[in-house]
């Protein structure tokens, strides 16, 4: 919830001109509902993909304030992030929740970022892996192989957003290792194929180390991407 029209209009106008520089990397912006539309307008035919940061748990109804996937592909989104950990921590949303949006993500014709991640209690517990194949298990386990297909998992480990404090390359590769050998359990062929994103206080200077991990796909930007040239300079480094 940061910034306002003229903000989301000027940093989506400078990652599209940027992102024509960028080749093979797939760039992605999440705004605020609010400004969803302007954003579109501002990405007409840039190689950016619009995506919002969240969905209701229901379909169309009666539920005021809330905003559906099928909204959100009306306006342009080609993907939309379930689980985040603000909404899991802030929000109490639970796994059955989590799943719930992920399913509606995809009958809406988007392709659902299913967020996982622990608690810096959970990982000094050395439940992190358990952790995160909890909340990967409630959604793939409603997923057939073409639903698996359609997917994202983004780790971000709670610890590690917002705290400047980020998980070393190894214990992200780790972790992302365990997610996509749970997936592989389902459909060998499709895990392979799934992008698995870090989301961890992801920055400039950090993120060749990351992203050079064998099972980094790419990342998750939370604060970082609120500056188009630190954005840009992430990307770069995905390329």
């Amino acid at each position: 919830m940061n910034g306002s029209r003229g903000d989301t209009r000027a940093l989506v106008a400078g990652v599209c001109e940027g992102a024509h520089a960028l080749p093979g990397v797939d760039v992605g912006v999440c705004p605020p509902f609010v400004y969803l539309a302007d954003a579109g307008a501002a990405i007409a035919d840039a190689p950016v993909f619009l995506g919002g940061q969240d969905c209701a748990r229901t379909g169309d109804g009666a539920f005021t304030g809330e905003v559906s996937a099928r909204m959100l592909a009306d306006v342009g989104c080609s993907f939309v992030l379930v689980g985040h950990s603000e909404r899991r921590t802030l929000y109490g949303e639970d796994d059955a929740e989590v799943a719930e949006k992920a399913v509606l993500a995809l009958a809406a014709g988007l392709s659902p970022v299913i967020c996982v991640g622990e608690t810096l209690e959970e990982r000094e517990a050395g439940r992190t892996e358990a952790t995160v194949m909890r909340q990967l298990d409630a959604v793939i386990e409603r997923l057939d192989r073409d639903a698996l297909a359609r997917i994202a998992v983004a780790y971000e480990p709670v610890w590690a957003i917002g705290t400047g404090r980020t998980a070393t390359p190894t214990q992200v590769n780790e972790v992302h290792a365990v997610l996509r050998e749970r997936m592989a359990t389902r459909e060998p062929e499709v895990a392979a194929g799934v992008r698995i994103l870090y989301g961890g206080s992801v920055k400039p200077d950090n993120a060749a180390a990351l992203f050079a991990e064998p099972e980094v796909d790419g990342g998750l930007i939370g604060g970082a991407s609120l500056d188009v040239g630190q954005f840009l300079d992430i990307c770069r480094a995905a390329a």
